[in-house]
């Protein structure tokens, strides 16, 4: 995707008119059980979610809204019976629609097919281990790991662009740098790295440690050059101040070659290029942060994305407060909205796990532990 933020002309994007990412929860169902679900999915569909007449609406609120990107979510989307008919929908309206489905049997070999000619482009699939024991554990099936690795090779050998998303938290933590050795082999597009907001069944005490982010930091920066896929964080928009300073390093030192980091520059946060449609029609910042702005069943998303106060508040980088609001990468980063509102019920208080001190900040430096390699 060749896209670049608060710019103007084709495939650029202001963030105060368009998202770059849009995501609607199709649903909350789901027969997974995994340790950090955001939606505290089950296995039963909820009885207000947006009918399939409802959903035709939403599409055309999104294509009027013209995003990067459509990502149906959930739950599992394959839980809805009408999936293949509203990405044949968002297709021909022009939406570039991508997918995060459960690899469960629902999901089979002629289900990607069937998708892929309805016209998805983009298939992610979540992969938190390296190997069965780990990943299994977190998503909570036998089976799960092997399956994921199949329908990863069906869903390229349809056509799919495919996506890795996996969630940092202290369950595997160590076996990071294995499954970016994992990943290496596999033929994807993209390697989307989570790290946990607490909110849903996901705990405080199952995220990393401040310090532990500027470790996976290094990690994701050695890998740059060396694989085959982008390499993006999500809700941990500190990386991009690490990054920005490991470029100032490099030109301080002649002969270094310039890396290529159109995602880890990009300055997407909670409401600020990216909005969130639950399976109800409520419109929320990101799906981990549980605020709605108001509902798709009786007002526009464009008018609610460009004109909620919450969003236009979150889209101001002088709005946040603490030290984010003194840091001088507040306007590429901002800390994580989501995780400020989840562990201290203010969406704009200083980010909790990043160690970055500002410059000429008056308050103490507090001592953190030297990231070493994971």
């Amino acid at each position: 995707m060749n896209v670049t933020a608060n710019g103007s002309g084709p495939g650029k994007f202001d963030f105060s008119e368009r998202p770059l990412v849009v995501v609607w929860e199709m649903t909350q169902a789901c027969d997974l059980a995994c340790l950090h679900c955001r939606a505290e999915a089950q296995p039963l569909r909820h009885a207000d979610e947006l009918t399939t007449v409802e959903a035709e609406g939403l599409l055309d609120q999104v294509a009027e809204l013209d995003p990067g990107v459509f990502v149906l979510s959930g739950g599992d989307p394959m839980k809805r019976t009408d999936v293949y008919e509203l990405v044949s929908y968002g297709s021909r309206r022009g939406i570039r629609m991508a997918m995060t489905p459960s690899v469960t049997p629902l999901l089979t070999a002629e289900a990607v097919r069937r998708l892929a000619d309805a016209g998805l482009s983009r298939i992610a699939f979540s992969l938190d281990g390296s190997c069965p024991r780990v990943h299994d554990s977190f998503r909570g099936v036998p089976g799960s790991f092997d399956r994921t690795i199949e329908m990863i090779g069906v869903a390229r050998e349809a056509g799919l662009s495919v996506q890795i998303n996996t969630t940092v938290s202290r369950h595997n933590l160590d076996d990071l740098p294995a499954i970016a050795e994992f990943l290496r082999g596999q033929d994807i597009s993209l390697w989307s790295v989570f790290f946990l907001v607490p909110v849903g069944r996901g705990q405080a005490d199952q995220r990393v440690a401040p310090h532990e982010y500027e470790q996976v930091f290094e990690l994701l920066w050695s890998l740059r050059q060396q694989v085959g896929f982008e390499i993006k964080t999500t809700e941990a928009p500190h990386y991009r101040r690490f990054v920005l300073q490991k470029i100032k390093a490099e030109r301080r030192r002649p002969g270094e070659a310039r890396r290529d980091f159109r995602y880890a520059s990009m300055n997407v946060n909670d409401g600020r290029g990216f909005v969130f449609i639950s399976h109800t029609g409520e419109v929320f910042p990101s799906g981990f942060l549980p605020l709605s702005v108001g509902s798709v069943r009786t007002s526009r998303l464009a008018d609610l994305y460009r004109h909620a106060p919450l969003l236009r508040d979150l889209r101001n980088p002088d709005r946040v407060e603490g030290k984010c609001g003194e840091c001088e990468y507040r306007k590429v980063c901002g800390g994580s909205r989501a995780r400020s509102w989840s562990l201290t019920g203010d969406a704009f208080a200083a980010e909790p796990d990043c160690v970055y001190q500002p410059a000429g900040r008056s308050l103490p430096v507090l001592e953190s532990p030297s990231p070493q390699p994971i």
